[in-house]
């Protein structure tokens, strides 16, 4: 049999729910990432914000999503269902999407920004452990895979139809913010009639409520390698806003900013269903590694970049370390933990990965405004350095 009819035979083998889940991740991530690909422009250009602040805002926001994550993935275990909590969640970020067009000031815009991100994190931990409960195992790279490119085809339709809205409207990010959103809207209808979750692969309810420490201990040893490794790594992605102002700073017009995110996003979705097929193959470990040093080099065209091109170079790279790692870091996680515990591992594991965005984007913020752009892109690349170096210690440590 050819590669091509094996790769549609998989695809044809991947549940409907998650399918339908992949959608309701396109439709929100662009909305979402309409505002985002000109939030970082609107709050230092309109509303006169420092790049620190857009670090805290951007750090806060994200960090707050992983908080909550916790919970929500640990009741989602306590009641074993996970369809209600998703809905709660893509519900509330539908809801304060208008938040941000008539946001009056930089207080304004973070508490839009941290109210979206809680209902991001109701959301986060319950819908991939429903990905995780409704697929097969020898499937489930490819099924986070799929949900993760059908998130990502969302972030670059985003900040195309931001710059098309931007063209039409001579400028008026206002107007995009309101256009943001139709998509959201969309993202819950697709959840409430497409998503199944069925009896038959619902997992037992846990002895105690999750957070209890005796039911975290059972997640046992390799979940929580999983978790330093990527916890770490975490520390090196800071928000992409500062791939957007790096461009800003190289002679970017505002109006094409969001253009920095299209080109990410679509070497991010392209990579990341062929990753997960890959490490359905038994070798999730070498595609990490590749991604980590895919990071790496991105961080080192950054640092270098004077000019546009180089520029452009280093942002498909970042796409495509994301579009290696992401969905592998989920499959990991599924692997990892009991079924029974599902939700509560990706709810601790988003926590972690969310508390080092939290650093990382501060900490870019700060190095940035003291020493510039250069300085911010290098200390990525050595973090990034540093947890390849862990991840070879930690593999031989589990070996």
């Amino acid at each position: 049999m050819s590669a091509a009819p094996t790769r549609f035979a998989r695809l044809r083998r991947i549940p409907s729910s998650v399918w339908a889940l992949g959608l309701v991740s396109l439709f929100m991530d662009f909305s979402s990432e309409m505002i985002h690909a000109l939030l970082p422009v609107y709050l230092v250009g309109a509303m006169g914000a420092t790049m620190a602040e857009v670090g805290v805002i951007e750090g806060v926001a994200e960090a707050t999503a992983s908080i909550v994550k916790i919970f929500s993935g640990a009741v989602s275990d306590w009641f074993a269902s996970r369809k209600l909590l998703a809905i709660l969640g893509y519900g509330l970020a539908a809801v304060t999407k208008p938040l941000f067009p008539l946001a009056p000031d930089v207080a304004w815009v973070m508490t839009a920004r941290f109210i979206d991100r809680v209902g991001k994190g109701i959301r986060g931990a319950p819908r991939d452990a429903l990905v995780a409960d409704v697929t097969p195992p020898e499937l489930r790279g490819a099924a986070f895979g799929l949900r993760q490119s059908l998130d990502t085809v969302g972030a670059f339709l985003g900040p195309a139809v931001a710059v098309l809205v931007m063209w039409l409207t001579v400028d008026d990010i206002r107007a995009v913010f309101w256009v943001a959103v139709i998509p959201a809207v969309l993202a819950v209808l697709v959840l409430a009639v497409g998503v199944r979750e069925p009896e038959e692969t619902r997992p037992a309810r846990p002895a105690r409520f999750p957070l209890h420490w005796d039911e975290l201990s059972r997640l046992g040893g390799g979940f929580w390698l999983v978790v330093a490794v990527s916890t770490l790594f975490g520390l090196a992605r800071f928000s992409e806003a500062f791939l957007i102002l790096k461009a800003k700073s190289l002679g970017l017009p505002d109006a094409l900013a969001p253009l920095v995110l299209v080109a990410m996003n679509v070497v991010y979705a392209g990579a990341s269903y062929p990753a997960g097929v890959f490490s359905d193959r038994g070798d999730r470990i070498t595609s990490l590694a590749i991604g980590i040093f895919v990071l790496l080099l991105a961080d080192a065209a950054l640092v270098s970049a004077t000019s546009l091109p180089l520029l452009w170079l280093g942002v498909v790279l970042w796409g495509l370390h994301m579009g290696l790692t992401q969905g592998l870091f989920a499959a990991l996680v599924a692997d990892a933990a009991p079924p029974a515990l599902r939700g509560t591992a990706f709810g601790v594991f988003n926590l972690a990965g969310g508390l080092a965005l939290l650093l990382a984007s501060f900490a870019a913020g700060k190095l940035w405004d003291l020493y510039g752009a250069g300085a911010t892109f290098a200390a990525g690349g050595a973090v990034a350095a540093l947890s390849l170096a862990a991840l070879a210690v930690l593999v031989k440590m589990r070996s």
